[in-house]
C-alpha cells in the first residue's frame, strides 16, 4: 500500500492507494509548531481509524512548500511505517520536461498538478489549485511544463480586507443572492466570489491566449467547488489531483 503526503501552507493531505483506487484520505492542519513525535503519533492514529495496519504501508512519497516541516513529516513516517519516503524535489524522475528558467524556483505541488493533469487529458492543460495561494500551471500538448501564474488564494485576500479594512465585519465565503449587494455582507461576498471567478477567468483567458492553442481547464483545491460554480472557464474539479500525481510520479521512479 502507498501513502502519499502533501504538504501545504495551511493543509497537509495524506491519501491511501492499493494499486491506482484511492482507498483512504485524511486532512490535517500544517502546524509548524508540532513536532515528529506529534506527527508520528497523528498519522500512525490516522491510518488505524481508517481500519489500516501501519504495517500494511510499504511505500510512501511526499511534496511539500512548507521546508520547515518537511524533514519532521519525513521523520515521522519513517518511524510510523518504517521505511524511508521519497521526497519530490530536484533530481526525481519526473518524466515531465521543466521549462521554467530556474526549474528548482518550481514548487513540487505545481509538478506534481501538472503531471497528473497531463496524464488524464493527454494534450494542453491548465490547473487551477486553490490553495493559500492560487496557482495556475500550464502544460503543453508534448507535456512539457510550461510555467504559468500565482495569485493570492480566495481566503487569504478576505484576511487581509478583513485585517486591513476596520469597518468591514468577518464574513463567510459563499455565494451571495446578487452580484449587486444591498448590505455589507453581501457586498463583500460579491466581491469576494464573482471578484475572484472573474480574476479565474481572465487569468485563463489570458494563458489560453498565449499559448496558442486550445487547452483543457482541470481545478483542484479548496474553493474549486465554489468558484467552478461562477467560472465560465473551468472544465472539470478533482479534489485528488494532487494526490494522484503523487501516485503517478512514485510510479515512475521505478
Amino acid at each position: 500500500m502507498l501513502l502519499v503526503v502533501d504538504v501545504g501552507n495551511t493543509h497537509t493531505v495524506l491519501g491511501l492507494y492499493e494499486g491506482k483506487k484511492l482507498i483512504h484520505h485524511f486532512r490535517i492542519q500544517s502546524e509548524r509548531g508540532r513536532t515528529e513525535d506529534e506527527y508520528h503519533v497523528i498519522f500512525a492514529t490516522l491510518v488505524q481509524l481508517a481500519g489500516v495496519q501501519t504495517g500494511m504501508i510499504n511505500s510512501s512519497i511526499l511534496a511539500s512548500v512548507v521546508p520547515p516541516l518537511t524533514e519532521s513529516i519525513v521523520r515521522a513516517v519513517r518511524r510510523a511505517f518504517g521505511h524511508d519516503i521519497v521526497v519530490v524535489g530536484p533530481g526525481i524522475k519526473t518524466g515531465m520536461p521543466i521549462l521554467y528558467e530556474n526549474p528548482r524556483e518550481v514548487g513540487a505541488d505545481r509538478i506534481v498538478n501538472a503531471i497528473a493533469a497531463y496524464e488524464r487529458v493527454h494534450g494542453g492543460v491548465i490547473v487551477v489549485d486553490f490553495g493559500t495561494a492560487t496557482t495556475f500551471d500550464c502544460v503543453s500538448n508534448r507535456g512539457e511544463y510550461l510555467g504559468g501564474a500565482i495569485a493570492p488564494g480566495i481566503s487569504l485576500s478576505a484576511e487581509a480586507l478583513f485585517a486591513r479594512a476596520a469597518r468591514l465585519p468577518k464574513v463567510e465565503i459563499t455565494r451571495p443572492p446578487h452580484v449587486l449587494g444591498r448590505n455589507t455582507v453581501h457586498s463583500m461576498q460579491s466581491g469576494l466570489v464573482f471578484g475572484y471567478a472573474g480574476l479565474v477567468d481572465g487569468m485563463i483567458e489570458r494563458l489560453r491566449a498565449e499559448m496558442g492553442y486550445p487547452c483543457a481547464v482541470l481545478a483542484t483545491g479548496g474553493e474549486a467547488q465554489l468558484i467552478r460554480s461562477e467560472s465560465k472557464t473551468i472544465d472539470e474539479i478533482d479534489p485528488h489531483l494532487t494526490l494522484d500525481g503523487l501516485r503517478i510520479l512514485f510510479e515512475r521512479q521505478k
